[in-house]
């Protein structure tokens, strides 16, 4: 069933602007009338003229509503000066109630623009069905525009506008939840590294799982790739590094390493570079992102540790392959693991248990529940120390109570950064990343 309706008047031809309250009454009667449309949330988009006060304006877009007694309390009209302005407004009142199917009407020359809008402010958690505006004038159907082709692919400069519309758009949004900051570590020499770890603020998506500067998109979740996109080149800008030259790793939960500057595997959650002007990425919202920088050989790596990949070694094949591929000593290797979920918060089911058990039994806690308590930096940091990193070249914060700067526990501490484990499948995600400098 439709949740929710957007009507889109935002470009009329202009010789039906005159008549935008009428446009607007007779698709409102519509939707009341039409039984498979049953109480939705209405959403009018029109573009608003330079210098008029939007209350005003509202007030006179606004059609006689007392005959909408079913619609009116639900009814919005969002008025702004761009398509991408008007429709991100429109998506952030969506997701304040959740909805996601959605009825589009709007004049057929609008509906592949449109689809454009759409498919880079939103995910593939909405579903849309469009719909032709028409209205009745005279007692006589108009069609307010010509129909063409469906389907039909706008002209790569039409796409290239709508682009940068939308960037200009997210671009002017203030950050939210306060200033970006980024934690660094002092075992990284910043002479030879630009490195860090993000956390939760300074970005503009506004979902509360996902505000403020989330790092991730994916078709499961409500933010789309134009706002991650956003929120690193603020990221870039705070930190120094191009966003042209940042490759974040492709999450398989195993061991695979990319080399950059080999041929790219399909999912890798290691990666490493001897490239200088290159950053290298790795999400963590629970799992373990892991930097690794060897400043005698001047190479680097991140790597994505969560319980699969750390009982697999990826943090030890990332080690390697810098070993392996730029002939650094083992011994050289600083790792410093970052924010993440710990032994305090992070449960497993009693078989999975039994692996990190195997590494070392200070790894579970209340070994034998239905779901104790894992400790997954432990496990990582024992693995690294027995394929040969140095203790004292590894920071893991979470092995002392105080002095604590980098590894802290995702899940107990919500104002600095994301977690699954706390806050379910719409999930924010923060970096860890590091670049060697030009």
């Amino acid at each position: 069933m439709v949740e929710a309706v957007l009507i889109d008047l935002f470009s009329l031809p202009a010789n039906l602007q005159n008549n935008i309250q009428g446009l607007l009454h007779d698709t409102l009667e519509t939707i009341e009338k039409c039984s498979s449309i049953h109480a939705p949330s209405v959403y009018v988009m029109c573009c608003q003229r330079q210098g008029s006060e939007r209350k005003r304006e509202q007030e006179f877009l606004f059609p006689d509503l007392r005959g909408f007694q079913s619609l009116k309390r639900r009814l919005e009209v969002v008025c702004a000066q761009t398509t991408a302005a008007a429709l991100y407004t429109i998506k952030q009142r969506l997701d304040e109630k959740d909805l996601s199917i959605i009825k589009v009407i709007l004049p057929t020359l609008r509906k592949d623009l449109m689809k454009v809008y759409i498919d880079h402010l939103f995910t593939e958690v909405y579903q849309f069905e469009f719909e032709a505006l028409q209205v009745v004038s005279d007692c006589e159907n108009l069609q307010i525009a010509e129909p063409q082709h469906e389907g039909q692919t706008l002209p790569s400069q039409d796409m290239a506008l709508i682009r940068s519309e939308i960037q200009v758009y997210l671009e002017s949004l203030p950050s939210l939840k306060g200033e970006l900051t980024i934690l660094r570590s002092s075992l990284i020499p910043d002479n030879i590294f630009l490195h860090g770890f993000t956390t939760r603020t300074g970005g503009i998506s506004y979902i509360p799982t996902l505000s403020s500067c989330n790092l991730f998109s994916s078709s499961k979740r409500r933010d789309p790739q134009v706002v991650v996109k956003e929120n690193l080149r603020r990221l870039a800008n705070a930190a120094g590094f191009n966003p042209e030259t940042f490759h974040r790793v492709k999450i398989d939960h195993a061991n695979a390493v990319c080399i950059m500057g080999n041929t790219e595997p399909d999912n890798y959650d290691g990666i490493v570079t001897n490239q200088k002007g290159v950053t290298l990425a790795a999400p963590g919202a629970d799992c373990i992102p892991v930097l690794f920088a060897d400043p005698v050989r001047r190479a680097c790596g991140a790597a994505h540790s969560g319980w699969k990949g750390t009982l697999l070694g990826v943090s030890m094949a990332t080690v390697n392959a810098m070993v392996s591929e730029y002939g650094c000593n083992v011994k050289d290797i600083l790792v410093v693991l970052g924010p993440s979920v710990g032994p305090c918060c992070y449960k497993l089911p009693h078989e999975s248990a039994k692996e990190f058990h195997s590494i070392d039994p200070k790894c579970v806690r209340l070994f034998d529940s239905a779901s104790p308590y894992i400790d997954i930096r432990r496990a990582t940091r024992i693995l690294l120390e027995r394929g040969g990193i140095l203790p004292e070249n590894i920071q893991d914060d979470s092995v002392k109570d105080q002095n604590q700067n980098i590894t802290f526990c995702t899940a107990c501490h919500p104002d600095k950064f994301y977690s699954h484990f706390r806050d379910g499948t719409n999930f924010g995600t923060q970096i860890g990343f590091i670049s060697i400098k030009d």
